[in-house]
């Protein structure tokens, strides 16, 4: 999505945070927004401020982990605008802060409910309605730098989500047709409703101009925090180390690797033509 010139697209999460501030960025580039969100005073006053700006913006109640929620949104995206070119799958909570052993399963089902399917109700809902219509478009979600290594203490069902969440990406991104545009928007430590000690993080907007910009080069990973490279190679060199001392590269190695196998590293042999 190069240009956001009159393009429609759906922010969950979209009143408050780094779902705001992406609408406010999109917006001041001539994007039309419909923010989702729970509470309605809170889309309220975020419409009512966009709208201060000269921005394009409706709000829609929205639990996204509710699915029948998630189709009324894009009922009401599609009734009101016409069609709908991006979704930005934003809405998330924090972890409740536990070890990993004595983590409460309520609290951990919570946290995937909101993390991980309310952002597959998102994709499944908007990404057929996409598909059926044919023309470019996007989805989006809002991972953490904690989707690709482990950076949160005590908040190993936040991590694990979030690593779901790369992997329900990664899997999306090689099943899309061309003309769907998938991206994983991967924030550091930003300012936000959602954590504490906010007053070192990231200022929002100055995160957000990042992500707009990925977005329009239509970049899969879209990342900020540069030092994550430390903790991101930390993580990779100790994986090259295992397979090289026990299970080294060998001529013919090919012979178990599922994706040779299939004969496509694409999933086409089982999902034929997209």
């Amino acid at each position: 999505m190069q240009e956001f010139q009159d393009k429609v697209v759906v922010i969950t999460g979209g009143a408050t945070g780094i779902g705001f501030s992406l609408a406010r960025q999109l917006g001041q580039e001539g994007a039309r927004l419909i923010l989702a969100g729970r509470r309605q005073d809170r889309l309220d006053e975020a419409v009512a401020e966009l709208a201060g700006c000269g921005i394009r913006a409706m709000g829609r109640p929205c639990d996204v982990t509710v699915p029948a929620d998630v189709e009324g949104l894009a009922d009401f995206a599609w009734d009101r605008c016409g069609q709908v070119d991006a979704i930005i799958n934003n809405a998330g909570i924090p972890p409740v802060i536990s070890t990993t052993i004595n983590a409460k399963p309520e609290d951990i089902e919570r946290n995937f409910k909101v993390n991980v399917f309310g952002v597959w109700n998102g994709v499944s809902v908007f990404g057929k309605r996409f598909i059926k219509a044919g023309h470019p478009s996007g989805i989006y979600a809002v991972g953490s730098e904690n989707s690709l290594f482990f950076g949160a203490p005590g908040g190993a069902m936040y991590v694990a989500a979030k690593h779901a969440l790369h992997g329900m990406m990664d899997a999306l991104r090689s099943e899309a047709p061309e003309f769907l545009r998938i991206g994983l928007i991967l924030p550091g430590f930003v300012k936000s409703e959602i954590g504490d000690n906010m007053d070192t993080a990231m200022d929002t907007d100055r995160y957000t101009r990042m992500v707009v910009e990925q977005i329009r080069q239509g970049e899969f990973y879209i990342v900020s925090h540069a030092h994550n490279m430390v903790h991101i190679n930390k993580r990779y060199q100790e994986i090259t180390a295992a397979y090289a001392k026990y299970a080294p590269r060998y001529k013919g190695d090919e012979e178990f690797d599922l994706l040779t196998m299939l004969g496509s590293g694409d999933g086409s042999a089982i999902l034929g033509p997209r």
